[in-house]
């Protein structure tokens, strides 16, 4: 009996202490909150084949995601764009640019979508220019200017390609060499452009090139953007601000006077934000001249240069904003009037009159023909660099 009343004793004791420990112990802590490398973790990098060109040139297609799930993808011909996905304020993705779901459109038909532009971006008057007191001409592929770098400009070749992941985000790498000569331009070129999705929902454009003899150079990136959506309809209703009070005006063949004509008066004036097609079909002799907006406007850039907002746009059905920043002084707005219900892109979308929009940072048009317009001549031993941010965000109503 003694030993029974021990046993129950001692079990009760232990009971007691085990209420206790559990009386006194402490939660569990939560797990700890994801490090900066692990946050960059959930973003990626893909790389895969994407067709060929009728030269048998291998293409491939990588696709940047970052963080927060903004996607973005860009292949090796022509550093294309091909899609672009960013949330609206419900959170959902949406494509907002323009393009085609395989090579073979970009190959047979294409107003530059998504690509990156060179030489040289914009128009040079009747393709020719005098550089050190020698002329050079280029081919007339808009008659009767050149447009955008030739026939076969850098939209038109397959570029190598280096994907990377770093603190700075997710990106890629692009570098071609233009040879001396390429459709009339002097001077081999080595051009690198690098594209790199942040997960702060901006896209940074980086341009660098460095040549053997004195060239112009003015690299661009010609997306067409449609914040309501791929196929959503035209662009008219959204919202477009410049920082700009003054652009440079054009003849009937889009080439620039040389006059810097204040915005102050004219259709040209978003120096507050304004619907695209408030003024898009008024009387104005330059609206007539580019069918709309087709200009370069000059940016109001505050001394010390660097990275300077140049236009904000804001699409009010979808509440998608996107900023574009620079070290240009110019920006070529184009509203997208060739674009005539001719060619279908992506999902089957006819992509009528106006369906996107073009902000192209850069030196401003026939440059080589305007010596008092800012410099494009890139000389040996120096080095060509441009960087340009479209960041992405939303606004509520």
């Amino acid at each position: 009996m003694r030993d029974a009343s021990r046993y129950h004793r001692l079990l009760w004791s232990a009971t007691v202490l085990v209420a206790l420990a559990a009386c006194t112990a402490q939660p569990t802590p939560p797990p700890p909150a994801a490090t900066p490398a692990q946050e960059a973790s959930k973003a990626s990098v893909h790389k895969e084949a994407f067709g060929s060109t009728a030269d048998g040139a291998a293409v491939e297609l990588y696709t940047l995601t970052n963080a927060s799930g903004m996607e973005v993808r860009a292949m090796t011909y022509g550093g294309i764009i091909v899609s672009l996905r960013v949330p609206d304020r419900t959170g959902a993705l949406g494509d907002v640019v323009l393009g085609y779901d395989s090579l073979d459109g970009y190959l047979k038909s294409s107003p530059y979508f998504g690509a990156i532009i060179g030489r040289y971006g914009n128009r040079i008057a009747r393709g020719r220019f005098k550089l050190d007191g020698k002329e050079y001409k280029l081919a007339i592929n808009n008659n009767p200017n050149a447009l955008h770098g030739g026939r076969k400009g850098f939209d038109k070749v397959v570029w190598k390609a280096e994907s990377f992941q770093d603190q700075r985000g997710v990106g890629v790498v692009f570098t071609y060499t233009s040879a001396d000569g390429e459709e009339g331009y002097p001077g081999k070129l080595d051009a690198k452009v690098t594209y790199t999705l942040a997960d702060d929902n901006s896209l940074r454009f980086e341009y660098q090139a460095v040549t053997d003899k004195p060239t112009p150079v003015n690299l661009t990136q010609h997306t067409y953007f449609n914040l309501a959506g791929d196929g959503s309809g035209d662009i008219l209703a959204q919202e477009l601000m410049m920082k700009a009070s003054r652009f440079t005006p054009v003849d009937k063949t889009l080439i620039p006077t040389g006059e810097l004509k204040s915005v102050e008066g004219t259709p040209f004036d978003f120096r507050t934000p304004t619907a695209i097609g408030a003024r898009i079909e008024a009387k104005d002799e330059q609206i007539t001249f580019g069918l709309g907006y087709d200009h370069n406007w000059v940016l109001d850039r505050e001394p010390g240069g660097g990275m300077q907002l140049a236009a904000r746009v804001h699409d009010p059905a979808s509440g998608r904003v996107m900023e574009v920043t620079t070290t240009e002084p110019g920006l070529q707005f184009y509203s997208g009037n060739f674009l005539d219900g001719t060619l279908t892109g992506k999902g089957g979308h006819v992509y009528q009159h106006r369906a996107g929009l073009c902000l192209e940072t850069q030196h401003y048009p026939d440059s080589p023909n305007k010596p008092d317009f800012p410099s494009t001549v890139l000389k040996p031993g120096e080095e060509y660099r441009s960087h340009t941010v479209y960041a992405f965000s939303v606004q509520k109503p």
